[in-house]
């Protein structure tokens, strides 16, 4: 099934029609990313809006679509009024979680249709990825893969933590990125501690622990890779506290399947860590979903008490984080399937010394 078909199964007497705002659903629905635009979905016709920037690309690439410019003679509003006019919709579905109030007041004011929230069931056909969807997470994340290990050698005592990260971005598009999941997470020593550190004019040391979070854009879609590692040496407190975090990823993966809630998945990981002394530390969810964005759902927290279902794209990186010494996380990213898991990611989770 074409995924404007799954936009077009919403449409009865709830709205007969779809008003695609964000850049994430409209990517969705037309299988292809353009950065500016609105979509309208309805039975009788579906339209997709750009301005003169776009529009060469979006008339080339956009199928399933009839593709119009938006300019100063015919603005945004007009052309989907004239879209309500031609298709005759009343109702609008939208998407209340990404609109500003202002652009909402401004479609309420101008539309000749009726708004009606209806963000979770627009959003929630991301859940399950297609196989297609799956195939460009898998390059997503192979990209990933080649950039850490063509960075490793390169990261050594003495240089920043910016210098660090600065490698690593550049890393990512030599080895195919098409853009970047979210900015990269690159802190060392103490600073590891923190979960989402930025990275500064730190200066990497013999006896720290690095760690990097990144990801990178392939056809859209995001991956979510983090390895921490140590730079010169580790002492035994980094090593066990390390090793708790492995033991906790490995156990939640080997449990998680379709059917699983995320709750449990969560929970298995948290009392691994628990039971070796540091629960206290483990400061964030186990994972998340992740697609055309970084965050998406259901979530793998402690509270999703839901069955998980096949096709979901789940990360799993559980952490240890010591205030004023240094933090663990490991992150790789797994699909679900019936009977278990696939682990996209390809690189070791071995603990390496640079």
């Amino acid at each position: 099934m074409k995924n404007i078909d799954k936009y077009l199964s919403l449409l009865g007497e709830e709205a007969d029609g779809l008003l695609l705002t964000s850049r994430y659903s409209r990517h969705y629905g037309a299988e292809f990313d353009i950065a500016e635009g609105i979509a309208i979905v309805t039975a009788s016709g579906c339209r997709y809006f750009t301005d003169p920037r776009y529009i060469e690309s979006a008339q080339m690439n956009i199928k399933g679509f009839e593709v119009l410019v938006v300019d100063r003679e015919h603005p945004y509003t007009q052309r989907l009024n004239d879209a309500i006019a031609d298709f005759g919709v009343t109702k609008l579905g939208y998407e209340e979680h990404y609109l500003t109030v202002e652009e909402f007041r401004d479609f309420e004011q101008k539309l000749n249709a009726s708004l009606v929230p209806m963000h979770k069931k627009i959003y929630g056909f991301r859940a399950v990825k297609e196989d297609w969807e799956l195939d460009r997470m898998r390059k997503a994340q192979s990209i990933a893969d080649k950039a850490f290990l063509e960075v490793l050698p390169r990261i050594h005592a003495g240089m920043t933590e910016l210098e660090a990260q600065a490698e690593l971005i550049y890393c990512m598009y030599k080895n195919g990125a098409q853009g970047l999941s979210f900015d990269p997470i690159v802190v060392s020593g103490p600073n590891t501690s923190m979960p989402h550190g930025v990275a500064g004019d730190r200066v990497i040391r013999e006896g720290d622990f690095v760690t990097m979070d990144f990801g990178v854009l392939y056809g859209g879609y995001c991956s979510d890779t983090t390895r921490t590692f140590a730079v010169g040496f580790a002492t035994e407190e980094m090593k066990q506290v390390y090793n708790v975090v492995l033991e906790a990823q490995k156990t939640a993966i080997a449990m998680t399947r379709a059917g699983v809630t995320g709750s449990e998945i969560d929970g298995a990981a948290r009392k691994v860590i628990t039971d070796a002394g540091y629960g206290p530390y483990f400061s964030h969810s186990y994972g998340h979903s992740l697609g055309l964005e970084i965050h998406e759902n259901p979530g793998i927290h402690g509270n999703n008490k839901e069955p998980l279902p096949a096709g979901v794209v789940a990360s799993a990186e559980p952490g240890i984080y010591i205030p004023g010494k240094f933090g663990v996380r490991i992150e790789d990213v797994t699909i679900l399937k019936e009977d278990g898991c696939e682990d996209i990611t390809g690189i070791t989770r071995d603990l390496l010394v640079i």
